[in-house]
């Protein structure tokens, strides 16, 4: 059996599916109660409460932990879900961390995941480390926008990064769970080319057929709008990135290719799989 956190979200999705796919038993994991695909297990769980996963974990063979904001708060103890894991008997650990753990160390939230990295490594079961870049599915934030008014309002407009697809990101990670040849792989995880926040505009407009205007925002109004959803020191984190991207960051990694012997998809794909979300 395999169990799956973060189970409602644009990576947990795709990932239950192929793991359902590929003929696995399946728990999935969420704070929230949710609807559970045909042969799956739904179970609602804190991850701030690493003890009570205790039940959950029980008779896992696998564990894909995906941290989400809350856990980055001060105070969280999200390696307690490694540790809790590792006494339960699970064998293989998945862990989507960030890309910023090598490109920015030294940012907060960034520290504690490599905290969190470093207490699997140690753990002893087998483990697996994903660090993705920025997330196609970022745009998600402009849907209510294109909807009502055709625009995209984002800082920064002409800085890209290569933004990954979550499906490419749930394939890498249904690969680990499934495949002892990656265990004790980091895998840095970017879409195939460097997009900026107008040109994704641009494609969203490609794909609903009609254009999408671009708003430039501040540096203070983006934060503002992200701190609505995230830790403000994440929002900070971010926005660093997306301002002033490093050599490292502007990199196009080949471990998509890698782990799937195909090329990552890109951004176009991942909006004309999407429209419908922004019409």
């Amino acid at each position: 059996m395999i169990v799956v956190t973060g189970a409602t979200g644009n990576v947990g999705r795709p990932l239950t599916r192929a793991l359902v796919e590929a003929g696995q038993e399946v728990t999935t994991v969420s704070r929230h109660a949710a609807a559970a695909a045909n042969g799956v297990r739904h179970v609602v769980a804190d991850l701030a409460e690493p003890a009570g996963l205790g039940p959950v974990l029980a008779g896992a063979e696998a564990l894909f932990v995906l941290l989400s904001g809350d856990l980055h708060a001060a105070g969280a103890t999200p390696a307690g879900i490694i540790d809790e894991a590792a006494a339960r008997g699970v064998r293989r650990i998945v862990l989507l961390s960030s890309q910023g753990v090598a490109t920015r160390p030294f940012g907060p939230t960034r520290v504690a995941l490599r905290a969190v990295e470093d207490t699997l490594r140690e753990s002893g079961p087998e483990w697996s480390v994903l660090r993705p870049g920025g997330f196609a599915s970022n745009a998600l934030w402009w849907a209510g926008s294109v909807r009502a008014r055709r625009a995209v309002a984002a800082p920064y407009g002409d800085v890209g990064v290569p933004l990954v697809d979550p499906a490419d990101i749930a394939e890498v990670a249904a690969a680990c769970l499934l495949d002892d040849r990656h265990a004790g792989s980091v895998y840095e995880l970017t879409g195939p080319q460097v997009i900026t926040p107008r040109e994704q505009a641009e494609a969203i407009g490609a794909a609903l057929g009609s254009p999408v205007r671009f708003d430039d925002l501040t540096r203070d109004e983006a934060r503002a709008a992200m701190a609505r959803s995230m830790p403000a020191e994440l929002a900070d984190d971010t926005l660093d990135i997306l301002g002033s991207p490093s050599p490292a960051e502007l990199r196009v990694s080949p471990d998509v290719q890698r782990v799937l012997g195909r090329a990552p998809r890109g951004f176009a794909d991942w909006a004309a799989r999407n429209v419908d979300a922004f019409r």
